[in-house]
């Protein structure tokens, strides 16, 4: 018989919320960001009205405002339906992020962690987030208390270097003074030596857009042996072959083709230049918010890369998100202020 709710948002509306979550995965598996969004809601406002009889959790078209405290969200649900509320936030929140809607993805983040506190998914989230907002401090807060949790996740020990590089430079040798305060975690919340069971309640959780190692798999992910290093080179020398595969598929003007070329490269590994090389192809083939994605990707990689924010601002202006695509130009002028391209958008933004 058919999954309830898998033939999209309108179908999903006598469907139960795991399968309203299911549905939501497979959207959102399939790049479907907004109509996975959509489920996800529905799923917390069937959630809700279970819980109080009271519909609040479809505020807005995000779901719930971000200023709504997540306790008032049915009060008299149990702990199995707060663990399923804190899923579906923080799968909302991978589809904010992916859209580049990192205010809503870090408002959808805090309430997963209102409700189960130190969880990964929602803290790398919301560390990606502020850092795509440039709320550096904040993001180095959440990438350390995710290594507190499992010092094993090799997207937090990255966010933590870039982190602290880029506060270095910023604030000086006494960055760490001016740091909001780091949680220390409890030992009951730490999972780095469990095994798989640590991570049930979000293995049906859509992959981290950060694509950490684990990224579809439960908590425990981290413990398979180690001894996988010949496998990793192996995969980064193949994501290399395929990229520049891509790479001269461009030059014959075939950028369908090398969208799919990159696309496996980067399933991969995770590189700036894949990002920005994709981008550029969504560019041609006027896919803008696919174009969106893959620059604010590899931003979260390297946050000043200069063809990242000019290829983010071209798409953002096709969009008709001048604002956004002002910002990012400026952005790039601090980098690179007689950059001919950008001062040549900048003017064609400020006539928009």
């Amino acid at each position: 018989s058919p999954r309830p709710g898998a033939g999209g948002t309108g179908g999903a509306m006598a469907a139960s919320p795991s399968a309203l979550r299911r549905a939501g995965n497979e959207e959102f598996r399939r790049g479907q960001y907004g109509p996975a969004a959509a489920l996800y809601t529905r799923a917390l406002e069937l959630l809700e009205a279970s819980g109080n009889g009271a519909s609040r959790a479809g505020t807005g078209a995000g779901g719930r405002a971000p200023g709504d405290p997540l306790s008032r969200l049915c009060p008299g649900a149990g702990d199995a339906a707060a663990e399923e509320r804190s899923v579906l936030l923080a799968n909302r929140a991978a589809c904010h992020l992916k859209d580049g809607a990192c205010s809503l993805c870090v408002a959808d983040c805090t309430g997963a962690l209102e409700l189960v506190p130190f969880g990964v998914k929602p803290l790398l989230r919301r560390a990606a987030a502020y850092e795509a907002l440039e709320r550096y401090p904040l993001a180095y807060v959440d990438y350390k208390t995710v290594l507190q949790v499992d010092c094993s996740i090799q997207a937090a020990h990255d966010g933590v270097n870039r982190m602290t590089k880029v506060l270095l430079e910023k604030d000086g040798v006494n960055w760490r003074q001016k740091l909001p305060p780091i949680p220390t975690v409890p030992v009951s919340a730490q999972t780095r030596w469990s095994g798989p069971s640590a991570g049930a309640p979000g293995a049906n959780t859509p992959p981290a857009p950060r694509g950490e190692p684990g990224e579809s798999m439960p908590l425990g992910w981290a413990l398979s042996p180690v001894p996988q290093k010949d496998q990793a080179a192996a995969g980064t020398e193949r994501a290399r072959t395929l990229k520049e595969e891509g790479n001269e598929l461009v030059k014959k003007g075939n950028h369908k083709k090398a969208v799919e070329k990159y696309s496996e490269s980067l399933k991969l590994h995770q590189e700036c230049a894949t990002y920005t090389n994709r981008a550029l192809c969504y560019l041609t083939l006027k896919q803008y918010k696919e174009a969106v994605q893959d620059c604010t990707e590899a931003l979260r990689l390297d946050p000043k890369n200069v063809k990242a924010l000019y290829r983010r601002a071209q798409a953002l202006k096709e969009l008709k998100d001048y604002k956004s695509s002002i910002a990012d130009i400026k952005s790039l002028l601090k980098t690179e202020p007689k950059n001919t391209a950008a001062l040549r958008l900048l003017q064609e933004l400020n006539r928009a």
